[in-house]
C-alpha cells in the first residue's frame, strides 16, 4: 500500500471517531478521479454515515456502489469488507434475506482478520433480529482473531455487542465484565463515537442492575457526546425510554419515542429502529393507561418485525399487544390461550420477558374464572421472583400472590405481597428523587391491593389499617437524597428564576414571551434530569416505617383523646378506618368517584366565594360540604368524640377542604398523608433557638399586609422583603427555623408538580429548591394560593411544595388548597399567629381563626380553603 492507500483507508474507522471530518473527506475522494479502491472506500464510508445517521436508502446505493467497485479492485478482502457493511444496512432497511446473504458472500470471499470483521457484523445484525444465541457464537468466533490481530477498536466493538447480547439473555455479570473490558480499550484510542457507545452501554448495564439513576445519567452524558459529534442515535433514545418506564415516567417515555419516530422519519431512517421506536411507544403507552395508543402502535411494529423475519421481536410487540387489548377489558378464552403460547415463545427465546407473559395468560385466565389454566400459568410466572433484576422479582411476587388468591391462601397472598413491596422498597432506596420514588410506587399497586382486600374480608379493621399504611404516601417515609453540591444544577435553578422572572414581566407587558418559554421549558428538562441522577444513600430504617413497624396500638396510645380517620379505598369505594379510644373501627363509605366530583365542585365554590358579590353560593358550598361528609365519613362522623381529628385521605381526595364538612367545622383538625407520617411529625422535636422567619413576596394586592403586624408581635424575628427576599437569601434563613410565613403568590404545576413555586423577589421557589434544605422549618404557614395542592402519582404518593417539607423535617403545615382573597387571609393570619403566640398547635389555632373572622361568605371561604397538615 501507498501513502495515498494508507490515507484513504484511514477513513474507515474515522467514521466513528470524527463522522463529519470522514464523510467531507470522503466526498472530496470521489471529486478526485480516483481509482476503484480508493473509490470504493469512499463510497462505503459515505454508506456508513447515511446508514447510521441519514438516509437508510441513500446508504444502500452507496454500499452497493462500493461492492462493485471493491469486485474491480481485485480485492477479495475488501469486497468481503463492503458485503459485511452492505450486509447490515440491507437488515436496517428490513431486507432481511438479502442481508443474510451478503454475510455469507463476505464470509466465503474473506479470511483472517477481515473474516472475523464480518463476522462481528453479522453478530450484530442477528442481535438486532433477535436471534440472540447465533449473534453470540459469531462474535466468540470473530474476538480471538481480531484480538490476535491487535485491533483494539474492533476487538472494544466486539466485546460491547457480546455484553449488550448478555444482557439480552439476562447474563447481567458477564455483560458488565465485557462492559469494562471494552471500556478499558476504548480509553487507548480516538474513536469518540464509539467511546459514547461505550458510555450508553455502561448505563444499560446499570439499567439492568437495578440503578436507574446511574442508568439516567450515564445515557445523558452519552446523549451530550453524541450531540458534540452531531450524530443522532435512536438506539439510545429506545434505552432511555426504558428506563424512564421503569421509573415511572411512562408519559415522558411515550413522548421521548414518538418525538424520536418522528426525527427518523424525517431522514429516511432505518426500518429497524423505527419499529423498535414503535415497540418502545407501545409499552410506554399501556404503562400509561393509554391502551388504545398502546394496540396502535404494537400492531404497526408487530407487522413491520414480521415482515423484516424478527421473530424474537415480533413476540415482544405481540405481547403488548395482549397486554394493551386485556386492559380494554377485552377478555376471552381466545386472548388466554394467545398469552399461553406467546409464554411459550418467549421462554423459549430465554426472553426476560417471559415471567410477564405468563402472569398475563394467568391474570387473564382469573379473570375468567378459569382457576386451573390460571394456578399453571402462575405457578409457573412465579418462578421469576426467586431472581433477576428488582421489577421481574416484582412480576413473580405478583403471579405469586394471584396464585394464593386463586387457590384460597389468605396468608400466602399476604406473605407474598409483604416479600414483593419489600423487593419495590429495597429498589426505591436506590432513587435519591423524591419524584422517582413517588412514581416507581405504582409498581406495588396491585400488590398492595391484594392485600387490603385480604385483610378487609378475613383480618378485621386493624390489619386493614396495616396493609393501608404499608404502601401509603411511603416516598415520604425518609427525606430524598440531597445532592451534593452540583454547580450545573445550582446554574441551572439560578438561571431558570432569571429566565422564568423575565417571562411573567414580559407578560404583564403584555410582550410575546415564546422564546423566553422555550427556554424555561429547556432549562426544567435539564434541572429535572440532574435530580433525576440522584442515587439513594438512606436506607430503610428496621421496617421502612423510620425504623419501626407500624404498630397500631403505639398510634392508639399516641391519639389520647383524639380520633385518627384513615380513609381506604378498596374496589372504588371508601372504607372509613376510625383510630382512637383503644380501638380501630370500620364504617363504609360511598364511591371515591363520586366524592372526587363533589370535591372538584366545592373548589369551583370556594373559587367563586373568593371574590366579593358571591355571597348566594354560600349555602351551595355548604351543601356540597354536607354531601361530602355523607361519602367520605358515613357513620363514623357520629362516632368522632369530642378530641381533636386527624384525617388521613388516599391521594385523589388531597383537595377537600375537610374544615367545611359539619362534623369537622368547629374542630380541631389537621390533614396527614399517612398515620406514620403524623405519628413521625409528633414525634419530630422542634429546634433550639425558636427562630422566626417572615418573609414577604412581591405582587401581592395586599402587600403581604399580615407580615409587619405578625413581625411586631414576635420578639426579632428575621424579616425578608423587598430585595432581600431572594431565593439564596430566603433558604438560608428557613433552614433549621422553628417558624417560617411566607406570605407570596403561588403556583401549582400540575404538569410538573416539581415545579410548583413561590415567587420572590428573584423569581420562583420551586419544590426542587426545598428539597436542598439539611432541615426545613419545624412550622411553616405558607399565606398563598394553592400551595396545598397535589399532584396524585404512583400508587397513592403525592408530589408538591407541602410534601417536599413533611421528610425534610417539618412537623407542621398551614397552605391553601384553592385560590383565596388576599385582603380576607390577612385577619385569619393574625388571628392564626395569635393562638401560636399562645402555645397553641398549628391546628388549634387555625380552628380558633377560624372562629375569629367576620361572618360574611369572603372570610367563611378563606378560612375553609386553609388546612393544617402533619402534628405540629
Amino acid at each position: 500500500m501507498t501513502a495515498g492507500n494508507d490515507s484513504v483507508l484511514a477513513l474507515l474507522p474515522m467514521v466513528f471517531a470524527s463522522p463529519g471530518d470522514a464523510l467531507s473527506r470522503a466526498e472530496e475522494v470521489l471529486d478526485t478521479d480516483p481509482t476503484p479502491l480508493h473509490a470504493s472506500v469512499a463510497h462505503q464510508v459515505i454508506g456508513i454515515w447515511q446508514r447510521d445517521w441519514g438516509d437508510v436508502r441513500l446508504a444502500l446505493g452507496h454500499l452497493r456502489r462500493a461492492r462493485d467497485l471493491a469486485a474491480r479492485s481485485d480485492s477479495a478482502e475488501r469486497e468481503a469488507d463492503v458485503l459485511g457493511t452492505l450486509g447490515v444496512a440491507l437488515v436496517h432497511a428490513g431486507r432481511t434475506r438479502q442481508g443474510l446473504a451478503a454475510f455469507e458472500r463476505g464470509v466465503a470471499r474473506g479470511t483472517g482478520h477481515t473474516r472475523a470483521r464480518v463476522l462481528y457484523r453479522r453478530a450484530y445484525s442477528l442481535w438486532v433480529l433477535g436471534r440472540h444465541r447465533e449473534a453470540l457464537e459469531d462474535v466468540r468466533r470473530a474476538i480471538p482473531v481480531l484480538r490476535q490481530a491487535d485491533d483494539v477498536i474492533w476487538t472494544a466493538r466486539a466485546r460491547t455487542l457480546r455484553a449488550t447480547v448478555h444482557l439480552a439473555l439476562g447474563a447481567v455479570e458477564r455483560a458488565e465484565a465485557d462492559f469494562a473490558a471494552a471500556e478499558a480499550l476504548w480509553d487507548t484510542t480516538g474513536q469518540e463515537h464509539d467511546k459514547a457507545d461505550a458510555v450508553e452501554s455502561r448505563g444499560l448495564a446499570a439499567f439492568h442492575s437495578g440503578d436507574v439513576p446511574a442508568a439516567l445519567r450515564l445515557l445523558d452524558e452519552a446523549q451530550e457526546r453524541y450531540d458534540k459529534l452531531g450524530t443522532p442515535t435512536f438506539m439510545l433514545a429506545i434505552r432511555r425510554c426504558e428506563v424512564l418506564m421503569a421509573a415511572g415516567l411512562a408519559p415522558e417515555a411515550l413522548a421521548e419515542a414518538d418525538a424520536a419516530i418522528g426525527v427518523l422519519d424525517g431522514i429516511g431512517g432505518q426500518s429497524t429502529r423505527k419499529a423498535e421506536l414503535l415497540l418502545t411507544a407501545a409499552r410506554a403507552a399501556r404503562l400509561a393507561d393509554d391502551p388504545r395508543t398502546a394496540i396502535a402502535r404494537a400492531a404497526v411494529a408487530e407487522r413491520l418485525f414480521a415482515g423484516q423475519r424478527r421473530t424474537w421481536w415480533e413476540a415482544h410487540a405481540r405481547l403488548v399487544l395482549i397486554e394493551a387489548r386485556a386492559a380494554t377489558g377485552r377478555r376471552s378464552g381466545r386472548l388466554v390461550a394467545d398469552a399461553a403460547r406467546l409464554a411459550e415463545r418467549l421462554a423459549a427465546f430465554q426472553a426476560p420477558a417471559a415471567p410477564e407473559a405468563w402472569l398475563l395468560a394467568g391474570r387473564i385466565a382469573l379473570d375468567l374464572g378459569r382457576a386451573a389454566d390460571a394456578e399453571r400459568y402462575l405457578r409457573i410466572a412465579a418462578r421469576s421472583r426467586r431472581g433477576g433484576p428488582p421489577l421481574a422479582r416484582v412480576t413473580g411476587w405478583a403471579a405469586q400472590a394471584l396464585w394464593a388468591r386463586a387457590t384460597g391462601s389468605g396468608r400466602g397472598v399476604l406473605e407474598a405481597c409483604r416479600r414483593g413491596l419489600d423487593v419495590l422498597d429495597d429498589h426505591r432506596t436506590t432513587l435519591g428523587a423524591s419524584e422517582l420514588r413517588a412514581r416507581a410506587t405504582a409498581r406495588g399497586a396491585e400488590l398492595a391491593s391484594l392485600a387490603q382486600q385480604v385483610s378487609l374480608e378475613r383480618g378485621g379493621p386493624r390489619r386493614l389499617l396495616a396493609w393501608s399504611e404499608r404502601w401509603r404516601a411511603t416516598a415520604l417515609s425518609t427525606p430524598p437524597t440531597r445532592p451534593p453540591a452540583d454547580p450545573v444544577l445550582l446554574s441551572g435553578l439560578t438561571a431558570f428564576r432569571v429566565i422564568a422572572s423575565r417571562a411573567e414581566a414580559a407578560r404583564r407587558d403584555g410582550r410575546p414571551v415564546p422564546a423566553l418559554e422555550r427556554e424555561q421549558r429547556r432549562l426544567e428538562r435539564e434541572i429535572r434530569s440532574r435530580t433525576l441522577h440522584i442515587r439513594g444513600v438512606t436506607p430503610w430504617g428496621g421496617d421502612r416505617f423510620g425504623g419501626d413497624r407500624f404498630d397500631a396500638r403505639r398510634l392508639l396510645d399516641r391519639l389520647g383523646e383524639g380520633r385518627l380517620v384513615e380513609l381506604a379505598v378498596l374496589d372504588g369505594r371508601v372504607q372509613v378506618l376510625l383510630c382512637g379510644g383503644g380501638r380501630v373501627r370500620r364504617f363504609a363509605g360511598g364511591l371515591l368517584a363520586d366524592a372526587e366530583r363533589e370535591a372538584e365542585h366545592v373548589q369551583a365554590g370556594l373559587r367563586r366565594l373568593a371574590h366579593p358579590g358571591a355571597e348566594g353560593r354560600l349555602p351551595v358550598v355548604e351543601a356540597m360540604g354536607r354531601r361530602l361528609e355523607e361519602l367520605l365519613l358515613g357513620e363514623a362522623a357520629g362516632r368522632l368524640g369530642p378530641g381533636p381529628v386527624v384525617v388521613v385521605p388516599p391521594a385523589r381526595l388531597h383537595r377537600v377542604p375537610w374544615a367545611l364538612l359539619p362534623a369537622l367545622r368547629e374542630r380541631v383538625v389537621s390533614v396527614s398523608p399517612s398515620a406514620s407520617g403524623w405519628l413521625r411529625a409528633r414525634e419530630t422535636e422542634p429546634p433550639p433557638d425558636g427562630r422566626q422567619v417572615l418573609v414577604r413576596g412581591p405582587g401581592l394586592a395586599t402587600c403581604g399586609a399580615e407580615v409587619p403586624e405578625v413581625a411586631g408581635r414576635y420578639g426579632t424575628p428575621v424579616v425578608l422583603e423587598h430585595g432581600d427576599a431572594h431565593v439564596p437569601r430566603v433558604l438560608a434563613e428557613l433552614d433549621g427555623a422553628a417558624l417560617a410565613h411566607i406570605a407570596a403568590h403561588g403556583t401549582f404545576r400540575a404538569d410538573s408538580p416539581m415545579f410548583s413555586s413561590l415567587r420572590m423577589a428573584d423569581g420562583p421557589l420551586i419544590v426542587h429548591d426545598f428539597e436542598r434544605l439539611a432541615r426545613s422549618p419545624y412550622r411553616i404557614i405558607l399565606s398563598s394560593c394553592d400551595t396545598a395542592r397535589l399532584a396524585s402519582v404512583g400508587a397513592d404518593e403525592l408530589l408538591g411544595l407541602v410534601t417536599a417539607l413533611l421528610p425534610l423535617g417539618t412537623a407542621g403545615v398551614v397552605a391553601s388548597s384553592a385560590p383565596v382573597n388576599d385582603a380576607a387571609v390577612v385577619p385569619l393570619m393574625l388571628a392564626l399567629h395569635e393562638g401560636l403566640r399562645r402555645g397553641l398547635s398549628l391546628a388549634e389555632a387555625l380552628r380558633d381563626a377560624r372562629a375569629a373572622l367576620p361572618g360574611d361568605a369572603l372570610h367563611q371561604a378563606t378560612g375553609w380553603a386553609f388546612t393544617a397538615f402533619g402534628a405540629a
